[in-house]
């Protein structure tokens, strides 16, 4: 786990310890130490903590003046005893929709497991969005699986054209016209 790093090249576009608006503004980061752990096992101090013991972020990008942003995970995301969406909800989503983001991209390639609970986070994330969206990429296949079981499916688009392996070689806005062409064409159909 300790080699799994958050995406880096986006540095130069964005830096969330810099960012007055950033839930993480100020925040400093040892590089020599890692003292975060998920399950016993070490994580990259470029991770940031939510708030659960399972579950860490790093926001890779926001731009105010489209009201999106990228944010990518690690670890397992366990609503049925760790309530992972309340933390997140409570603590990144909100205060992020307070500057106005509200088209969120989340990264899920490092989400190693999922249990679920009830859907009312979601559920409450989505009428929070108004007229922006929420959209999964890369989630792992079984991961999915779990989150349709819970219903979550009706909150958050993912699966299907959202698989996309190639987002790391796209600048950050690049990379969000390709999203949110997907969920529009998505969005029209219904």
């Amino acid at each position: 786990m300790h080699n799994i790093e958050p995406f880096y090249n986006w540095d130069k576009y964005y830096d969330g310890s810099s960012d007055e608006q950033s839930p993480f503004y100020g925040k400093t980061y040892n590089y020599d130490l890692y003292s975060e752990a998920i399950y016993g096992y070490y994580i990259d101090p470029a991770w940031d903590f939510i708030g659960s013991e399972t579950l860490y972020i790093k926001i890779l990008y926001v731009d105010y003046l489209t009201n999106f942003a990228v944010i990518e995970f690690i670890g397992e995301w366990n609503d049925a005893i760790n309530n992972d969406i309340m933390h997140l909800k409570r603590n990144i989503i909100e205060y992020m929709a307070g500057y106005g983001i509200n088209k969120f991209i989340l990264i899920g390639e490092n989400i190693l497991n999922f249990h679920g609970s009830d859907d009312c986070y979601y559920e409450e994330w989505f009428e929070d969005v108004e007229d922006g969206w929420i959209a999964a990429v890369n989630f792992r296949d079984f991961v999915m699986d779990e989150m349709q079981q819970y219903n979550i499916d009706s909150y958050v688009h993912f699966g299907g054209n959202l698989q996309i392996d190639n987002w790391r070689t796209m600048q950050p806005q690049v990379f969000f016209d390709l999203v949110d062409s997907f969920i529009q064409r998505r969005i029209s159909l219904f």
